[in-house]
Order: C-alpha cells, then structure tokens, then sequence
C-alpha cells in the first residue's frame, strides 16, 4: 500500500509566525475590546469614489488593463506629484501601479538585491521589510532609529554602509512611530549616499497626514534622491479603502524598467475598473490636500483624552498612529501590557517591540486613531480607568 505524505519543507522565512497584527485583531474581537491596534479606519471612504468605480464596473472596463496601469490613473498620479513636490516623472516609464504598497516594496527589492547585498533597514520598521529582504536573500543591516525621538542617527547610518551595501529603505511619516522627516534629514541622506551606488525605497505611504502646518518631505523633492530612489505610496490609506490594495511607484525609467521586470511575474496588472475609478477621483484634489486637517482633527481629539490618563505621550507628527510611554501605568513589558489592556480594559494596542528585529523593550505602544470619533471617545472612556 502506498505511504501518502506531504514532504517537509525547508522554510524560506524559517522565523515569521503570525503577526502581531493578526493576533491583536483577533484578540480584541474575541473580548470585544475596541481596536486600535491594527492600522486601518473603521469608517467608509467618498460615496463618490465608490460611485466611480461602480461606472467603471457597468460601462465595462472589466478585463485586463496595461501591465504597468491604467494611462490615465498614471498620468493622474504624476500631475499630482508635480504638483506637490515639484519633480516631474514620466507616466510612461516611470510610474507603476501596484497592488497595495506591500507588494510594491517586495518587488522593488526583488528587482535590485542579490544575494549577498546588504540592505540597511531603520527599526523599528513595518514588518515586511525584514521578510521581503530575505527572499531576496540580501543581508539584512538594522540600524535602529533614536529611541524616544525616533530620529535617523546619521552616523550610524554612516557606520552601517559598506562595500555591499545595496540599499536603504526609508519612511517618513513613520509607522510605527509618527514621526516625520525634515529637510535636513533629507539633505543629510542625500549628501550621504551621493559618492555611492546605494538605492533607496522610500515608503511614503502616510504622505498626505502631515500635521501642524508641516509639509511631506518626500524623497521627490530632493534631486540627488529622487535620482537614486523607488517612491511608493498607497490610494488605500489616502482614501479610506485599504481593502482595495491599490498603491503606486514612482521611480527613474531605468529603476521603473527593472521594477516592472518582476511587478510583471508576481502580479502582472492590478484591479481595472478601481483604476479607472481613481483616475477620475483624482480629478479632484481637495481629498488628499484636505486629509492632513482630517487626521490632524482626530489626533487632537484622542490626545486631548489621553491627558486624562498616566501614559506620557510622544510626539504625533504624522500618520494615523500616537504612541504612549507605559512606564507609569505598569511593569509589564510591551506586549503583555497590550494583551492584559486588551483583555481588562478593553482597547487593543500594538507593542512597539514587534517592529524590532531583536524585540527591543522600551515601554512603548501604539494606538491607530483612524477611527469613527465615537469609537475614539469609547476607547478613551475605557483608558481613563487607568
């Protein structure tokens, strides 16, 4: 009689499990605790934008775009980028449109590591990165970001370039942190990689939630940059809709030319009429020149309710996200204060340990106010009992 098996694998992510993402989300539906752990909004994005995918849908446009997007939605997409940073890519060769951020970050770094190159990562970090750079079979080099300030440490940075050095990846405004880069920072990182052949992948995907009268410093702005660099943002964050995994690259014809070798293999082309619908949308610019008031309404509201409580808040600079100090609230480190917050209190965080390669501890978690303002004042009523 014959044996049947499924042979064992060798995995190729020998150390990823379920993330910390997943198992806060299921956490908090299980003890029916509010949500802000997981980065995404409870409330619905433009009746008119779901209105324009719909016409997309009914007029048609329902087959197979163009690998590299739909022309209009590219054009969009550079009008857009000229227009707020000033550089100028060409729809045609240098801008792609992607099936969410996530895959547009693993196929840029598909497309430029080779085994044995080093790609220079700044933690904590969002938890793809690491993966995606191993399947690459580059060598991962963590440069950690200023604790408390969260700030790029130059001179580590410096210290972490090497002969084999292939690329660094950026984010500004940061997830997990919210801080944002400035213009020194910019030209500091410019003027550092200027004598070398690194590349950059700049994930700027929270780029339309600067707060404070600040402006997104992308890497399109900054010549020396943009010349060296992927800049991927996401449509799912900037209106609402992250379950639709749209987002975008903008990069030199020459880096677009080798990016879309691979975007070609591993998802060819990305959802027509959604693309048809956003090109139209984006006629319209007030919905992402308006989100910075939006998101800058909410994180006051949420940080006006955490005064009332013993967390010590960091700066929110921008994104979607406020991370608290614990110190004063309790002894237990990151990720058991979240679950026993989760579980007594009823409001899920993410512990700020889980965008660090090592774990690193620092009595940090993060909150995710892209939320319904009822839903807000819910959770800051519960967190007020601390």
């Amino acid at each position: 009689m014959t044996t049947v098996r499924t042979p064992e694998l060798v995995s190729r992510l020998p150390k990823v499990g379920t993330t910390i993402f997943t198992v806060m989300s299921a956490l908090a539906a299980e003890k029916g605790a509010v949500n802000l752990g997981q980065g995404f909004p409870d409330f619905e994005g433009d009746p008119r934008l779901v209105d324009a995918v719909t016409k997309a849908m009914q007029g048609g446009l329902n087959q197979y775009p163009p690998m590299t997007g739909v022309p209009a939605l590219r054009e969009a997409i550079a009008k857009k980028v000229e227009a707020i940073y000033g550089h100028r890519y060409d729809a045609n060769t240098e801008i792609t449109i992607t099936a969410g951020a996530t895959q547009a970050i693993l196929t840029a770094i598909l497309a430029i590591v080779h085994p044995g190159d080093e790609v220079i990562v700044l933690e904590p970090c969002y938890d793809s990165y690491v993966p995606n750079i191993e399947l690459a079979g580059g060598v991962v080099v963590r440069v950690p970001l200023t604790p408390g300030s969260f700030r790029p440490d130059f001179a580590k940075i410096a210290a972490a370039i090497t002969p084999k050095t292939r690329a660094i990846l950026i984010n500004s405004p940061h997830n997990p942190s919210g801080m944002v880069w400035t213009k020194e920072e910019m030209l500091q990182l410019q003027d550092l990689l200027a004598p070398t052949d690194i590349l950059v992948i700049s994930d700027e995907v929270y780029e339309h939630m600067v707060f404070d009268g600040k402006a997104h410093e992308s890497a399109a702005r900054f010549p020396g940059l943009a010349a060296r660099s992927f800049i991927v943002s996401s449509f799912g964050k900037t209106y609402h809709v992250t379950g639709w995994k749209v987002g975008y690259v903008a990069a030199p014809a020459p880096l677009t030319a080798e990016f879309r070798k691979v975007h070609q293999f591993n998802v060819f082309t990305v959802n027509t009429p959604v693309q048809h619908g956003l090109a139209a949308y984006m006629a319209d610019p007030k919905p992402y020149l308006e989100l910075p008031a939006f998101y800058q309404r909410k994180r006051d509201l949420f940080r006006e309710g955490l005064k009332k409580t013993k967390f010590r808040m960091l700066p929110g600079q921008g994104t979607y996200f406020q991370c608290v100090d614990i110190s004063a609230v309790s002894d237990l480190n990151e990720a058991e204060f979240c679950k026993w917050l989760t579980t007594e209190i009823g409001v899920a965080a993410i512990p700020l340990s889980a965008f660090y390669g090592n774990g690193f501890d620092q009595k940090v978690v993060r909150f995710c106010f892209a939320k319904k303002d009822e839903t807000l004042q819910t959770a800051l009523e519960r967190l007020a009992r601390l």
